[in-house]
């Protein structure tokens, strides 16, 4: 059985096992561990009402993990949450584990009148695209990744 908590300022070592689960899930664990932001930077993130960080934990361990930004738009007085990395450990899969942190999500999207959760699934990640198929309506898109300037 797991659980679902709220990783809140002062979780560090949870923050950190789940950051750990999520490189080791993706498979890219220097990219997720190899060069760790400083204890302050994850205090001020996670102080931040808009970074909205769930663990699944069994038996103390987290495994399985979600991590979304809320934004405010500027259109009409409405929210909307990002989720930018959902990872369940490869022995926990299958186990509603996924679909749990996104219900929760869901409750954290009600209590702040969100209307919409998105996410993002690269082609070919068919278990990333049945979850978020089951859990809402999908739409085919191009995404960018626009270089910053530097002098």
């Amino acid at each position: 059985m797991f659980t679902i908590r709220r990783l809140m300022a002062g979780d560090f070592v949870l923050m950190k096992a789940m950051t750990t689960m999520f490189g080791e899930a993706f498979g890219e664990v220097d990219t997720y561990t190899g060069n760790p932001p400083r204890t302050a930077y994850i205090a001020r993130l996670m102080e931040r009402d808009d970074f909205i960080a769930l663990a699944a934990i069994v038996d103390g361990s987290v495994v399985g993990g979600l991590v979304a930004y809320e934004f405010q738009k500027f259109e009409q007085e409405r929210r909307e949450i990002y989720i930018y990395d959902l990872a369940v450990a490869i022995a926990h899969r299958r186990k509603g584990i996924a679909t749990a942190l996104i219900e929760e999500l869901r409750g954290i999207a009600v209590a702040r009148s969100a209307y919409v959760i998105f996410v993002q699934a690269d082609r070919g990640d068919e278990a990333a695209i049945s979850l978020y198929t089951k859990a809402g309506s999908g739409s085919e898109v191009l995404h960018f990744d626009i270089a910053v300037r530097r002098d």
